[in-house]
């Protein structure tokens, strides 16, 4: 087999031949290793915890299958993407689903409490903005034009590009549009949505998804309102089986390009060696479930775990990029309450995606960000993947994940079973419980919960390493996005790479798997800043070939 994205005729150098250890499991670990391994190095996996998948984890009871970390499958073009480049589709490996609607807006109670559906495609947002509020419509589709310029710049020039040097930033397109990109940078998203649009709930719905990028509007640069172009414009598909599908159909796409994985094996250390004035990996030291230490020898070593507890806690300092001043100064990003609950009876008002927002929405961030408790009732996020997905709860029964925003403060506690869990986090489940209950117009819901399982800010930190209980990674403020976020390569160690949440390009499913494909082109001395080239394959089931055209075209066009 070629080694990915080769032009044709190009050899392979004796430096890719190297034995390679990657550290973590999750998404970004999954994406790495399998790359690395389809280009021809010899890729041994190691994760902590017995199943894969990181944040992206599952869990399953009396008939229940949970979804306990992402739920929204947005930029499916680049999920596609990296399955293309292993030899597969994303629509041969997962059955997907267009959501409709894309979600529901619910309200306290009152004379408005009526819920807001939001359906996907710029026709139906254009007319849901323009029947709040006459004239917003058509801000909307600037807006959006905007979104969308923002989004395919994004894609070309930044999101894929290593930053080995910024050439790529002197690109005629970039050039071009240099001074409403400088303008979205320094601007927050808060402003530049509120500059536009008055209407309290369009103000929600389009700053919103600064949580998915560990932040809030206030924080958040406005460049990230091309959010808006992937939820209202683009669309929400689901993978039946939820993320755990998508985690299992990695780890099946890495096992057959010849990853071993081992699971249950710790990582204690970063072996290194000196090399002139810098250091060279050699290996990775780790121990297995009874507390064995293994040694496992390696030239290139991608560590696909927090960044914090990459440096802080498997390097001796000399060999760490951020320093501890560094760090004090970063923004963890936000943290969660998690909740999963077995319902006994139907929620047919909910949709597959729902989000609850709070009048006291500056409030509301402003606790999180200060690190307070939370009032009674906060804004959340409440999925109900049963309304798509027969498979996730029992016949009569419903499946719902919520998600409360909080503090990135470890003190809080962990979470529990049946209510078992720290004060803090079964005071947050509790009123988030009470808050469903009475915004959705049901009583009993409560009385129905038949299973029960929360997290809290100690489960980030002490299950997947989080720095300080980070529920999604370094927050993108303007100091951690693009080529000042932390970087793909440890430059004073040979072979030492960086993937996942908390480096370059960022938080979610996608990003994680575009640091993989960043990590390869830096292995391989790659600088170019697209997607690398697809192989060339057979249409997948169920795709013809304009649908192929039209999927390849995403990395093609240029603003």
């Amino acid at each position: 087999m070629k080694p990915l994205g080769r032009k044709a005729g190009q050899q392979a150098t004796q430096a890719e031949s190297r034995n390679c250890v990657v550290v973590g499991g999750g998404i970004s670990g999954l994406a790495a290793a399998a790359l690395l391994a389809a280009d021809g190095h010899t890729v041994t996996m190691l994760e902590k915890e017995q199943q894969l998948g990181g944040r992206a984890g599952r869990w399953k009871t009396e008939g229940f299958s949970f979804d306990t970390g992402p739920s929204w499958y947005l930029m499916p073009e680049v999920i596609d993407h990296w399955f293309r480049m292993m030899g597969t589709s994303a629509a041969a490996e997962l059955d997907l689903v267009r959501l409709d609607p894309a979600y529901k807006l619910w309200n306290a109670p009152g004379a408005a409490s009526n819920p807001t559906t939001v359906r996907t495609g710029r026709g139906a947002a254009t007319a849901l903005f323009e029947s709040q509020q006459p004239g917003s419509g058509r801000e909307l589709g600037h807006y959006l034009d905007s979104a969308e310029l923002a989004y395919d710049l994004a894609k070309k020039h930044f999101l894929y590009d290593p930053f080995g040097t910024l050439r790529g930033l002197l690109s005629p397109s970039v050039l071009r549009h240099a001074p409403r990109l400088a303008t979205l940078l320094v601007r927050s998203l808060d402003k530049f949505v509120a500059q536009r649009f008055s209407h309290p709930l369009q103000q929600k719905i389009l700053g919103y998804p600064a949580v998915f990028l560990g932040t809030s509007p206030y924080k958040a640069p406005s460049i990230y309102h091309l959010m808006s172009h992937l939820d209202l414009q683009d669309g929400v598909l689901y993978p039946q089986g939820g993320f755990a599908a998508v985690v299992d159909a990695m780890e099946r796409v890495a096992r057959k390009a010849g990853v071993r994985i081992v699971t249950g094996a710790t990582a204690t250390q970063i072996l290194t060696r000196p090399r002139g004035r810098r250091s060279q990996c050699r290996g990775v030291a780790w121990q297995d479930g009874d507390g064995v230490g293994h040694s496992t020898a390696a030239t290139l070593v991608v560590a696909a775990a927090d960044l914090h507890h990459v440096e802080s806690k498997l390097l001796p300092e000399p060999l760490r990029m951020h320093s501890a001043k560094k760090w004090r100064k970063s923004d963890p990003g936000i943290s969660a309450v998690l909740l999963c609950l077995g319902v006994k009876g139907g929620l047919p008002q909910l949709a597959h995606h729902n989000l609850l927002f709070t009048d006291d929405w500056q409030e509301n961030f402003a606790r999180i960000a200060g690190g307070q408790a939370l009032a009674d009732t906060t804004s959340l996020y409440v999925c109900r993947p049963g309304t798509t997905d027969a498979t996730v709860a029992p016949d009569g029964s419903e499946n719902l994940f919520l998600l409360v925003p909080a503090p990135a403060v470890p003190e809080w506690g962990r979470g529990g079973l049946d209510g078992t869990g720290s004060p803090q986090v079964e005071a947050v489940a509790n009123n988030a419980i009470a808050q469903l209950a009475a915004w959705t117009n049901t009583p009993d819901l409560a009385g129905r919960i038949v299973v029960r399982r929360s997290y809290g800010p100690a489960d980030f930190q002490e299950t997947f390493n989080s720095w300080q209980g980070s529920a999604l990674g370094l927050a993108h403020t303007l100091a951690q996005s693009a080529f000042l976020r932390p970087g793909n390569a440890n430059s004073k160690v040979d072979g030492l790479f960086y993937a996942g949440s908390s480096v370059r390009p960022g938080i979610g499913v996608p990003m994680c798997m575009i640091s993989a494909e960043v990590v390869l082109k830096l292995v391989r001395g790659d600088s170019s800043p697209g997607p690398l080239p697809e192989p060339d394959l057979p249409f997948p089931p169920g795709e013809d070939a304009s649908a192929t055209q039209g999927r390849r075209a995403w990395k093609a066009g240029a603003p």
